[in-house]
């Protein structure tokens, strides 16, 4: 059920660190195969994606069937006619990519040009040390998101799946932010229907988590603004407005698909043990031996 999902990973977020739990490894999608998200603990049996600075890429949700063959079924609804954002009653499913991010035509300052730069040449992502992914950094986390939509509490849930099991709200009957926010890694997010699309404010960011892979710098005067159109069943398009004046020079935007899983569900996934994830990318480390079960 979808509750239960829920359930469980708010009871996971208040246990403290366990062993590290293998999940299976990701069955294939679309043809083809899901991908260990970038340095988190490949499940056994999945190829070792190990080497230095190879360990990118969104994966498949666990036990993803392919899309069927034909068109998409439509966009599924709530009795009220707004767009269900997760998976039918009964159902279960995961959403992939999206996540859309900075490139050479955005408006950088010169310090955080440079800081872009030096993110990526040395790869020392917060997400890799089992830091929470915030922004669209979530939805690039290894076996895809949980989005669950309870329009009984007015509140739109995302869950992580390969990484540190937390999980972000979106407030859909408030109009306006707390005045006396902490800045945290997810910031604090108000949600309104425009249509049919979800318009997601956010702000409150602090400094140590990054909205993305290191391409996009940020300060605390961090404002995102995240517009989610399910387009049919197995498809939404996510788009992103970045507002930042600490760090850009204008506000700019990207756009992105991402893809629904059918019969994929969260799985219990505990990054903090065993992360081999630093002394891959940036350490000594070349491979790690994944022909054995680790055992909590």
């Amino acid at each position: 059920m979808r509750y239960a999902s829920l359930a469980a990973a708010l009871l996971l977020v208040s246990l403290p660190p366990l062993a590290f739990s293998q999940a299976p490894a990701p069955q294939q999608q679309n043809g083809q195969a899901g991908q260990v998200g970038q340095g988190l603990a490949t499940p056994p049996g999945a190829a070792n994606q190990g080497a230095r600075g190879q360990a990118g890429g969104r994966g498949g949700g666990r036990g993803g069937a392919a899309a069927p063959a034909g068109p998409a079924e439509p966009t599924p609804r709530w009795p009220d006619g707004k767009p269900r954002l997760g998976a039918l009653p009964g159902g279960k499913g995961l959403w992939n990519g999206g996540g859309s991010t900075a490139d050479a035509n955005t408006p950088f300052q010169p310090w955080a040009k440079a800081v872009s730069d030096d993110r990526r040449a040395n790869a020392m992502e917060p997400h890799t040390r089992c830091k929470p992914s915030g922004g669209p950094r979530q939805f690039a986390t290894p076996y895809g998101v949980d989005i669950v939509d309870m329009p009984e509490l007015q509140r739109v849930y995302i869950l992580d799946v390969g990484g540190p099991h937390t999980f972000r709200v979106i407030h859909l009957d408030l109009k306006e932010h707390p005045k006396d926010l902490t800045p945290s890694y997810y910031g604090h997010s108000i949600g309104r229907w425009e249509n049919d699309t979800l318009v997601v404010d956010t702000v409150g960011f602090n400094e140590r988590m990054w909205i993305d892979r290191g391409q996009a710098p940020h300060t605390e005067k961090l404002h995102l603004i995240e517009k989610f159109t399910r387009t049919d069943m197995n498809n939404m398009t996510y788009e992103l407005t970045v507002d930042d004046p600490g760090a850009y020079t204008a506000t700019w935007t990207r756009t992105s698909q991402m893809r629904f899983s059918a019969n994929s569900e969260l799985f219990e996934f505990i990054c903090q043990d065993n992360n081999f994830a630093p002394e891959l990318l940036v350490g000594t480390k070349e491979f790690v031996d994944r022909s054995s079960v680790i055992v909590p």
